[in-house]
């Protein structure tokens, strides 16, 4: 009391002796306070409590390793290399905890209200229990103990041949050191409340359960369980603190409403080191609702998860240095593709070859004539008439705006577990349950499994370290389960299991390092959530998703695992939504064996294989993803696989943008595939070796794409017409296809052929941009069946617009072909051309030769150089019915040829528009309405062109598409009809 004057007249300016001592001398004399003479100092002024609470690394924390029931660090079993925030609080919160078995006790060993001030209270006695002392074993001093009497155990071992029965309240305490006191005893718990201290548990050798309880509490404080078993059945209680659970020990709760298990060590276990099974009981005993209380404290030291562990390195096989959930921009890529061209590396499309037989090669000898014409003539356009048909109002001219069709400079951030929770409020409303048992800052290590939950079982799991087990946490049959910022690395097996049924919460955890998957979710398990965690350096893949397992995977970073980042497969079906997953060694994202799902607005970048892999049944939704700076292809379609690819940003990948595989049957719709180094869509759609007489879509189209088609069958024409005119089916649901679809994306500034495709099944590519490639904007290199290209826009290629090679059969309608550096349709297969517009190109308008069987029908074509329509050689063909605008007034090559000797190719009803030299520079320039430009479109005319909504929204209009019937074959009858204007 004398020091608390000094301080009050010091903080009050008067002249004590002790009031000029610096405040580091006070700090020096209080630390020899005891507790109770600190708490009494910091109630004399703000000034001394502001100096009580200066003392926390000194004073507070001796104090609180100081504790002769529990030394332990406060942040023991897992992190005790780190300092609580606040050592004072540890020791506050060890306080709290160390006195909830006795909250049940009788009014007389609580604190005397005012209206018991003078009531005597009963004492506890304390009974010493030892060799050579009154009392010698542990039976005798049970039988005589009172309630809430305390049991000291002198040094030594203490076995019972017999189970004991606790029948009343008691506290058991070992003396000395931790090992000093150990029980060989089996103890079955009868009365509301005890309190067991600085003991070891043996097991008996009748039973390795050491101590059960089926209806009162016991709190657990420094004890150690070797090779024994703790059993807790509902609506009994529990609450463990600092305890180690060693040689194959383990604890097992059983219909629980609430336990809770605080900074234990499980290791050496040779099965589950906790199990939780039942249901909780309905009936709760009176330690709940403080258990809950303490339960909701929130833990004061970093979690295990937030911190990188060692080893820990983001680079893949990259090298990379960038942080998880890292953006890079076009431009970083573009650099480090500099850099690693320097080193010998080929530079992006330099003769690119995928396959045999078609590389995108430099121009012939012909092509290079014709190119170099076209620039001279070009060069002397300011002189001449402007003769150039307009055309920039098509269908599909939107998407030729200002960065339509640049990269994105920046990808969306990962959503924060706040967030998140603000969204959901599921997941809010469990985060926030207490139920079951409660595990928090426990280490689990070295053993064979740790967490079971089973049988509509709960638990919650707030940062523990699960390492070196077979297994972390194994939730089935109903149970439910919330983890929440816990860590676990270095599995055998996978780090959590879900199974039959399960559900729960995981979220903000750190899973690492594990020799299988980090997640297995499988056989109907459906978590509610796996959100914000971070699932890396895996083994084997990050999160497995099979056998009818679903569940929401939203905001994690999932990234630099060998093998896929999400892999679903047998049926598996959950929503994947909002992830970062990079830097993985193999796919991104895969799907396979019959897998689905729902993918959508992720960030899949700079993965060794294919961002998305869909393959052997695979039928997922993926939608407005950002698949980029990969290291191979975008998204692969292989064998088998199906699938809607929906708005998805597909770009800055070393391969292709999307590679189809053989007997695929996907939708893509409304994606933008620009900046590959590759193509930005290849076709590879090769039979099954089996023949493929099984395939559903071979099953579904009947006749059509069989090899006896009548390719020139009105019949054919008006089936494909009735297979996509429903505009409401196609934008509202997943419609079962029989033929691949790729319509109404933007396939631009690819580093190769913008759509390849070599197949042997038919295709559908409709109503997409194919823009500012740097080979042909699209190739057909092997088309066994019918490839349809309807309502596409060709634009500014670097080579031609469309080259289909020998013995492909492919449809073009209603397409615009513009502006492309070498022929606008170059065709030596089978098929038709029907009501395109091919203008602007450098090359040929139209160009047939070699074997080509083809009908030329009601075309506007209008070349810079080079003939408009020209039958070379051998080729067959009926050109009827086209318009040919001459193009600049310098070329004078005709504006339709065929070669001499070609009696096999019938020119009729053709009309040439030329210019004249008396024509006048006020004359109105040539136009091409009755149609407008093609692509047609029924865009309402209210939408701005520079609307942001991806090509899918837009519908290009079918009964403009397809609207005439088709003429029979060739012919041999070689009159020409031609009207020139």
């Amino acid at each position: 009391m004398s020091l608390g004057s000094r301080g009050s007249s010091s903080s009050s300016g008067g002249g004590g002796r002790g009031v000029n001592l610096p405040v580091e001398v006070w700090r020096v004399v209080l630390a020899y306070l005891p507790l109770p003479e600190l708490g009494r100092c910091s109630l004399v002024c703000r000034a001394w409590r502001e100096l009580i609470l200066s003392l926390d690394n000194t004073r507070w924390r001796q104090l609180c390793l100081g504790l002769p029931e529990c030394p332990r660090h406060p942040n023991w079993p897992s992190r005790p290399h780190l300092e609580p925030s606040s050592w004072r609080e540890a020791l506050r919160q060890h306080a709290i905890a160390s006195r909830t078995w006795s909250r049940h006790a009788h009014p007389e060993l609580q604190p005397s209200a005012c209206l018991h001030l003078f009531r005597r209270r009963k004492e506890r006695r304390v009974w010493q229990v030892g060799s050579g002392l009154e009392l010698e074993t542990l039976r005798g001093a049970l039988g005589v103990a009172g309630s809430y009497d305390r049991v000291v155990l002198h040094p030594g071992v203490y076995e019972e041949q017999a189970e004991l029965v606790l029948k009343v309240p008691v506290e058991v305490v070992g003396l000395g050191r931790l090992g000093d006191v150990a029980l060989l005893v089996s103890l079955e718990q009868q009365c509301p409340t005890a309190r067991l201290s600085n003991l070891v548990f043996m097991p008996a050798w009748f039973t390795t359960v050491v101590y059960k309880t089926s209806s009162g509490h016991v709190q657990l404080d420094n004890c150690n369980f070797e090779g024994a078993q703790l059993q807790i059945r509902g609506p009994g209680t529990c609450h463990a603190r600092f305890c180690s659970f060693s040689q194959g020990s383990s604890t097992h709760f059983l219909g629980v409403t609430l336990s809770l298990l605080d900074s234990c060590d499980f290791s050496g276990s040779d099965s589950a080191s906790v199990t939780v099974e039942g249901a909780p009981v309905t009936e709760r005993n009176w330690a709940c609702k403080h258990l809950a209380a303490l339960a909701r404290i929130t833990t004061s030291w970093t979690s295990p998860g937030s911190g990188s562990p060692a080893g820990d390195t983001l680079g893949g096989h990259s090298g990379a240095t960038q942080p998880p959930g890292a953006t890079i921009t076009l431009e970083d890529w573009s650099k480090g593709e500099t850099g690693r061209r320097g080193g010998g590396e080929e530079g992006v499309c330099q003769d690119t070859v995928i396959e045999d037989g078609w590389s995108d090669s430099p121009p012939s000898e012909e092509e290079e004539e014709e190119e170099e014409k076209g620039e001279e003539g070009s060069g002397q356009g300011n002189n001449s008439l402007n003769y150039r048909l307009a055309h920039s109002h098509h269908g599909l001219s939107h998407l030729l705006g200002p960065n339509q069709d640049d990269s994105p400079s920046l990808t969306p951030e990962v959503r924060t577990l706040t967030e998140e929770l603000q969204r959901d409020p599921g997941a809010q409303a469990l985060v926030e349950t207490v139920q079951g048992c409660v595990l928090r800052r426990c280490l689990f290590r070295d053993g064979k499994g740790g967490v079971h939950v089973c049988n509509h079982g709960n638990a919650r799991l707030e940062g523990n370290v699960f390492r070196g087990l077979t297994y972390a946490v194994r939730c089935i049959q109903n149970a439910t389960i919330v983890m929440l910022r816990n860590e676990v690395c270095e599995c055998r097996a996978s780090g959590v299991f879900l199974r039959l049924s399960a559900q729960g919460l995981i979220a903000d955890n750190n899973i690492h390092s594990n020799g299988e998957a980090g997640l297995d979710i499988r056989k109907g398990a459906d978590p509610i959530i796996l959100v914000c965690n971070r699932i890396h350096s895996g083994l084997r893949s990050g999160i497995v998703v099979l056998g009818n397992g679903r569940g929401s995977i939203r905001s994690n970073q999932i990234y630099n695992n060998k093998e896929a980042g999400v892999y679903i497969l047998f049926n598996g079906n959950p929503v994947v939504s909002g992830n970062h997953i990079f830097q993985g060694q193999a796919a991104g994202i895969a799907v396979n064996e019959n897998g689905r799902g729902v993918i959508v607005e992720n960030v899949i970048r700079e993965n060794q294989w294919g961002g998305a892999d869909i393959r052997r049944g695979g039928d997922p939704v993926l939608r407005n993803n950002y698949i980029c700076h990969g290291y191979s292809d975008g998204v692969v379609v292989g064998e088998r696989g199906r699938g809607l690819i929906e708005g998805n940003h597909i770009y800055s990948n070393k391969g292709c943008g999307v590679w189809l595989m053989s007997s695929s049957l996907p939708q893509l719709l409304g994606n933008y595939i620009t900046h590959n180094r590759m193509y930005g869509l290849a076709v590879f759609c090769r039979k099954d070796p089996d023949g493929g007489g099984t395939r559903e879509g071979r099953q579904e189209g009947g006749g059509r794409g069989g090899g006896q088609e009548n390719f020139h069958e009105e019949g054919e024409l008006l089936a494909w017409e009735g297979d996509l005119d429903s505009e409401d089916e196609r934008l509202s649901a997943r419609r079962s296809i029989s033929t691949a679809l790729v319509e109404g994306n933007c396939i631009s500034r690819n580093g190769a052929v913008g759509l390849y495709v070599k197949s042997s099944e038919p295709l559908n590519v409709v109503a997409n941009l194919v823009n500012g490639n740097r080979g042909a904007g699209v190739a057909v290199l092997q088309s066994g069946q019918l490839t349809r290209l309807v309502a596409n826009c060709v634009h500014g290629n670097g080579r031609g617009g469309v080259a289909v090679e020998r013995e492909c059969r492919v449809e073009l309608r209603g397409n615009g072909v513009y502006d492309n550096g070498g022929h606008g349709v170059s065709f030596r297969g089978d098929g038709q051309v029907v009501e395109n517009d091919v203008v602007g190109n450098r090359g040929y308008g139209i160009r047939l030769t070699d074997s080509a069987d083809v009908k030329v029908l009601r075309n506007r074509v209008q070349p810079v150089q080079g003939c408009g329509i020209a039958v070379l050689g051998p080729a067959k063909a009926v050109v009827h019915d086209n318009l040919v605008f001459q193009g600049h007034p310098g070329n004078v090559k005709p504006p339709l040829h065929r070669d001499p000797g070609n009696d096999s190719s019938a020119l009729r009803n053709n009309s040439v528009l030329k210019h004249s030299n008396r024509t006048c520079s006020s004359a109105p320039p040539w136009v091409l309405e009755n149609p407008p430009p093609r692509p047609l479109s029924d865009r309402p005319s209210s939408l701005p062109p520079s609307s942001s909504c991806h090509p899918s929204h837009f519908a290009i209009s079918m009964t403009t598409r397809i609207t005439a019937t088709v003429e029979s074959g060739c012919h041999n009858n070689g009159s020409v009809f031609c009207t020139i204007l």
